[in-house]
């Protein structure tokens, strides 16, 4: 079965997500663009791009999605320890682009990054508007680990992470848990499940479930806008 192909425009619908495929599992659709007003209808209706550099824009909507809920999520005695190293501070949106930059770089368990110049431009311009956000940990002036995703009224949708030093991504992820879930926040949408995320404490929704929570707390009001003075608030 073929799959829908998007416009380059604005007035292209996404597909309903029950259509998404199982194999691969979740791709929705292809084509469209990487502008904010398309970019905040996916994420409102559960929907998110990935794609390789240079091949065209991939949609996807898997089932089950993987998430942390908020009320649930606990780190452990040996993060908390290392998250009150300190020489270690939690900032934010104060390097976003240094965020992406490095969740970009490859790893060793990857041939390479999804993360290219579209998609870096495309969430780049979602931070300058107010709708993209980072959560960085600093050891004195180096950037040692950090989390970046998309803040739609009141759900968190994490892109990616990356640690310079053990721990330094689980102590962003954390540290974002514990503001989000201060301000009401229920989750952070963490896309496709893995054995990492699991182990963090990322649980598997049905895809409906999860549609269900974007309905309800994506039309609550919070402010968009950068989370420099207000994070730890």
């Amino acid at each position: 079965m073929r799959i829908a192909v998007l416009q380059a425009d604005t007035a292209s619908a996404f597909p309903p997500i029950a259509l998404a495929r199982t194999e691969p599992d979740g791709l929705l659709c292809a084509g469209g663009d990487l502008g904010v007003p398309r970019l905040l209808d996916a994420y409102r209706h559960g929907i998110f791009p990935w794609f390789n550099p240079g091949e065209p824009i991939l949609w996807w909507s898997p089932d089950p999605r993987c998430v942390f809920a908020l009320d649930t999520l606990a780190p452990s005695r040996k993060l908390r320890q290392l998250a009150r190293r300190s020489s270690w501070r939690i900032r934010a949106d104060h390097a976003f682009t240094a965020v992406m930059a490095a969740c970009a770089e490859p790893r060793l368990d990857q041939q390479g990054s999804w993360i290219g110049t579209a998609m870096l431009a495309a969430y780049t311009e979602l931070h300058r508007l107010g709708h993209a956000h980072s959560v960085e940990v600093w050891d004195q002036q180096q950037l040692i680990g950090g989390i970046y995703g998309v803040a739609i009224g009141r759900v968190f949708f994490g892109e990616s992470m990356f640690s310079r030093v053990s721990g330094g991504s689980k102590v962003a992820l954390f540290a974002l848990a514990q503001q989000l879930r201060a301000w009401g926040f229920p989750i952070i949408d963490a896309q496709v499940e893995n054995p990492h995320l699991l182990s963090l404490g990322a649980e598997r929704w049905p895809r409906q479930r999860f549609a269900e929570l974007l309905d309800h707390y994506c039309p609550q009001d919070f402010p968009s806008g950068s989370w420099t003075e207000r994070f730890g608030i």
